[in-house]
């Protein structure tokens, strides 16, 4: 698949507003202290900033942005407008806690709605893609549960870096980002190894119908020149660069973060700072590489008539 840079946008930047969302959420839930309520306030309105430009570089993406807001109407069977809606909705309860900040203490209640329009939303958007049927690496169990893991780990390092400014405890903060990287790589890891095993789910025969024949092959193309499918469906990257860039997500994404994370812990104060935004730099790096190659190594049953022999 051809890596849109809209999407990618909408996913990396959408995934740590509200992941960013959610550890707002479990502080309160929780108890965690905060420095101040301005804390809580720019910790809230950086994940608000960032889902809102996530959600705006999405509709770049299609060929008629001034009418985006009909996909919110397809809600009984689209994942994409399922998302939408809770996207949006999502923005009242933290609009809210943000307003009770001001007044005094953070509520409980609009952090638990918080939580689950945040869960909710990053959820929908993995199933985006995850109830593909065409593309086997997206129609995958752990397609979903990385998306989750991916924007908690975002959304945590963020988390530490604003506690850091701010002067507030970091040590369950550290603690939760530090298991969601290692989960989240576990989880990577063990999703590549399963679709570059995982057997083809169509060939020419299956998807001609011809099954009596062993063998079945395209004679001709259906087009003599390119066409958008071949453009947007047709994309392949080779192996020796994808191995390259999944080690690449493994170092910018994971490891770097973690140890960067460990180190701000052992050091604190200016130091600890500039290594809590270099965890943040580099896992924003590596998390636009994995969505990068998250759509560069799915095939599209439909190039099976373009010459494919299986996907």
């Amino acid at each position: 698949m051809h890596p849109a840079l809209s999407v990618i946008v909408f996913t990396v930047a959408s995934g740590a507003g509200y992941g960013l969302f959610a550890l707002v959420a479990l502080n309160v839930l929780v108890g965690l202290p905060f420095a101040s309520p301005w804390q809580g306030l720019a910790t809230l309105g950086t994940g608000a900033a960032l889902a809102g430009f996530g959600l705006l570089a999405s509709s770049a993406h299609l060929g008629r942005p001034e009418r985006a807001w009909r996909g919110l109407t397809q809600w009984r069977s689209s994942w994409l407008s399922r998302e939408g809606i809770a996207a949006l909705v999502t923005f009242v309860p933290a609009a809210l806690q943000a307003w009770i900040w001001l007044e005094g203490r953070p509520s409980r209640l609009a952090a638990i709605a918080l939580l689950i329009g945040a869960v909710a939303t990053v959820a929908c958007t993995g199933m985006i893609y995850a109830s593909l049927k065409p593309i086997r690496q997206w129609r995958h169990p752990l397609v979903v549960p990385n998306y989750g893991l991916m924007a908690m780990s975002s959304g945590a390092l963020l988390a530490c870096l604003f506690a850091r400014c701010f002067g507030a405890p970091t040590a369950t903060l550290t603690l939760v980002a530090g298991v969601a990287l290692a989960a989240a790589t576990a989880c990577k890891i063990t999703y590549w190894a399963a679709i570059d095993r995982g057997r083809a789910a169509s060939t020419t025969v299956t998807a001609t119908g011809l099954g009596a024949f062993d063998d079945v092959r395209l004679l001709d193309p259906p087009h003599t020149g390119s066409n958008y499918l071949l453009k947007e469906m047709g994309f392949r990257v080779a192996r020796k660069h994808a191995s390259k860039l999944r080690r690449g997500v493994l170092m910018l994404g994971f490891a770097l973060p973690l140890a960067a994370t460990l180190g701000a812990t052992l050091t604190g104060g200016t130091a600890g700072v500039a290594l809590a935004a270099l965890a943040v730099g580099a896992n924003v790096a590596g998390t636009v590489v994995e969505r990068w190659l998250f759509f560069a190594e799915a095939t599209h049953t439909v190039m099976l008539y373009y010459g494919t022999r299986s996907v």
